[in-house]
């Protein structure tokens, strides 16, 4: 048995290892459930309002489901990792195949888009929010809140499944030959691309970046980091947008 484990995961994996009971099995499920409600609000705070919190758990249900009836508990491995790799597994593949984006956001990115690079042209500068949202009659909250999902739209179609190719075949995220065996101007550009990415945090305020560190880095939920920094959830969403906004090209440099 994993020497990492409490004593009650320990005797929860003995009963079910040897009994296979489906009681036993929603013990299991109950105990880890803390999981699914921690990667479902993480990955919720990039969907729209129109996405369902509770879809998105019942996606995150069905990955702990599938990480209990799999896990080997004798393996020196610890379950919250294998069943976190399975539970956002679960909840990005129920996203690919939900047409959670509404056609309406889709035209407003692309009009985004338009709008932004006609501005820099005309600026010689990368245009805010404001001044995008001014050309499109738009408010500064809604252009971010449409960049920041459709930058989330951008990083699941990177990885979506092929739907000609048996159950087996993976989306283009793993069709790339030797991933593992990067070239050596792979590596190079990723250095130039993690350098951009860290220069552009450089360029927040010292409370964007801040949120970010809490969120990205040491993987605080948006309401944890409201506790931390005494500020709202709605606020530190906001904060969280406005961020991804200004970050906006080099991320999209990322997932294109």
């Amino acid at each position: 048995m994993n020497s990492g484990m409490s004593s009650e995961e320990q005797q929860l994996w003995k009963q079910w290892n040897t009994q296979q009971h489906h009681d036993v099995l929603n013990e299991i499920i109950a105990y880890y459930m803390y999981l699914v409600d921690y990667h479902s609000e993480r990955i919720s705070s990039h969907l729209p309002n129109n996405v369902s919190k509770d879809d998105i758990r019942s996606f995150g249900l069905l990955g702990l489901y599938d990480a209990v009836t799999k896990f080997e508990s004798k393996r020196n491995l610890k379950f919250d990792t294998y069943a976190s790799f399975r539970i956002k597994g679960a909840i990005m593949d129920g996203l690919r195949k939900e047409d959670w984006l509404p056609r309406s956001l889709r035209e407003k990115t692309k009009r985004i888009e338009r709008t932004a690079e006609q501005l820099e042209q005309q600026l010689q500068r990368t245009p805010t929010s404001k001044e995008i949202g001014k050309q499109l009659d738009l408010s500064e909250d809604e252009v971010e809140s449409i960049v920041k999902d459709s930058l989330f739209a951008n990083v699941l179609s990177i990885e979506e499944k092929s739907r000609t190719n048996d159950e087996f075949n993976e989306g283009i995220g793993y069709t790339i030959p030797d991933e593992n065996a990067a070239t050596p101007e792979d590596e190079i550009y990723q250095e130039e691309l993690k350098q951009d990415l860290l220069d552009g945090i450089k360029g927040l305020n010292e409370r964007e970046q801040l949120v970010i560190d809490l969120f990205y880095h040491q993987e605080l939920t948006f309401t944890e980091i409201g506790q931390t920094l005494n500020l709202t959830t709605s606020r530190i969403s906001q904060i969280h947008k406005k961020a991804i906004f200004t970050l906006r090209n080099v991320l999209t440099k990322i997932v294109e």
